[in-house]
């Protein structure tokens, strides 16, 4: 399948989904400082891709776009999430040990190392989020039915 889109499309798709994707990828990585974090960075990162199958197609899209990637890594997202949560079981679940007695991640407050585990959750979680939503649009462009 070939896109429909004009060349001023693609140029400009090309030129903002980087910017999208560093957006997204500041929402995630701040998302402990600022309002936002992983689901909201997730969803922004996937507007790029979205952007990405609108622009350029479908066909385009299943070259680069390798399904069993992106389900080894929404998996990987979950695992790491409960896996970070379940580290403070001893206490608590979702105790934040790290914070409290870790090495790294329990810094001044206010900076981008302050929080403990929560900008590990908000990265997972951000990739889960990311490879679902992507996973989901590229089955829905993929299984149209509305084509003549």
């Amino acid at each position: 399948m070939k896109s429909d889109m004009g060349l001023i499309v693609k140029t400009m798709a090309r030129a903002t989904i980087p910017l999208i994707g560093i957006f997204g990828a500041y929402v995630v990585s701040h998302g402990h400082l600022t309002p936002g974090g992983g689901f909201q960075g997730g969803a922004t990162i996937a507007g790029a891709g979205v952007l990405f199958i609108i622009a350029f197609g479908v066909g385009e899209a299943k070259k680069r776009i390798n399904k069993s990637l992106y389900s080894a890594l929404e998996g990987l997202g979950g695992l790491v999430f409960l896996g970070v949560a379940m580290l403070g079981l001893s206490v608590a679940f979702f105790y934040n040990t790290l914070w409290h007695n870790g090495p790294i991640f329990n810094g001044k407050p206010g900076t981008l190392l302050s929080a403990g585990y929560l900008p590990i959750m908000n990265l997972a979680v951000g990739l889960k989020v990311y490879t679902g939503l992507m996973s989901a649009v590229f089955a829905i462009a993929l299984f149209r039915r509305w084509r003549k």
